[in-house]
């Protein structure tokens, strides 16, 4: 019964792009957060724990566009979501815009388990995670060269540049990457996480799917849900949601019900992208409508994949 998947993106990678070292380093960022999240279940621990260690671990990598890694702004700074829903109690936490927070899916959780609200934006998320002394990092903490780069890039050329958009050939090194994790416990309990950096050189404090419970977030006693992509057309759709929905009203298995709604719904619309999904027996779907995502899965079966393409 015990399954866990994660991913670190989906969209257009293309394999030119990607050096050996570089996919070596992307496999084993992702194998060490499958392992780390599939370690407490093991130990008898519950989904909930196991998706946020899971997205911890992404979080914290450089690699993918959450935490560490995160895209800058328009103005030249991080703001980050990440939103944690619980399937056993029905309860959802997330933030938005945060910017100093070192894990923002902890954020996300203080705000589900302290708070009586389900979505906090900066800066009122930030003052919440300081007063219960979460670690926070300074601008330096979350800069990389090459997402700078890419800010640069996408200024010159006076647009907004999505997570997952296919890199520059002369970029081997560009990161993609919302992050996410969902996972079923030994007691059938599910769970999912999702943490992004947005999209670089965005304004006006976007927002994305993946603090929307029930559009990049979802978790209840049938199925949880996290999702990549670009962001407004799985908002639009509800797709995290659309899933359960699919699977109760309609009989659908949780293969069938992602398929559905990954490539006979959003994929005609021009929403690029994917999810992972598990349901209470512990079956995992990792569909997706691009030309990869990042992605590890485990179940308890000793089925083990990590896979880009």
């Amino acid at each position: 019964m015990l399954a866990l998947a994660i991913h670190g993106g989906a969209g257009t990678i293309a394999r030119a792009s990607l050096t050996p070292a570089a996919e070596t380093q992307y496999r084993a960022a992702l194998q060490a957060a499958l392992a780390t999240g599939y370690a407490v279940l093991a130990g008898g621990g519950p989904a909930l724990d196991a998706v946020e260690a899971a997205v911890r671990s992404l979080e914290d990598c450089p690699l993918f566009n959450a935490g560490r890694g995160a895209v800058f702004t328009h103005e030249g700074h991080h703001e980050m979501d990440a939103a944690l829903a619980c399937g056993r109690t029905g309860r959802a936490g997330a933030v938005a815009g945060v910017r100093q927070v070192q894990n923002p899916i902890r954020a996300a959780r203080l705000v589900m388990e302290a708070t009586e609200h389900v979505l906090l934006a900066y800066p009122g998320a930030d003052e919440l995670a300081l007063e219960h002394g979460l670690p926070v990092q300074p601008p330096a903490y979350f800069f990389t060269q090459q997402r700078y780069d890419q800010l640069q890039e996408a200024i010159a050329a006076g647009r907004m540049q999505l997570d997952h958009a296919a890199a520059p050939a002369a970029d081997p090194n560009w990161k993609k990457g919302t992050v996410g994790a969902v996972a079923c416990d030994a007691r059938g309990h599910l769970a999912a996480a999702t943490s992004t950096g947005g999209m670089t050189n965005k304004r006006y404090a976007r927002i994305g799917d993946t603090p929307l419970i029930g559009a990049g977030t979802w978790a209840d006693a049938r199925c949880a849900i996290s999702c990549t992509g670009h962001g407004e057309y799985f908002i639009r759709a509800v797709a995290a949601h659309d899933v359960a929905c699919l699977m109760e009203y309609r009989g659908l298995s949780l293969a069938e019900a992602t398929r559905v709604v990954v490539h006979d719904k959003l994929a005609p619309a021009g929403g690029e992208g994917g999810l992972i999904a598990v349901d209470a027996l512990g079956n995992l779907a990792l569909p997706f409508n691009s030309e990869g995502m990042y992605r590890a899965s485990r179940t308890e079966q000793g089925e083990e994949l990590v896979a880009i393409y």
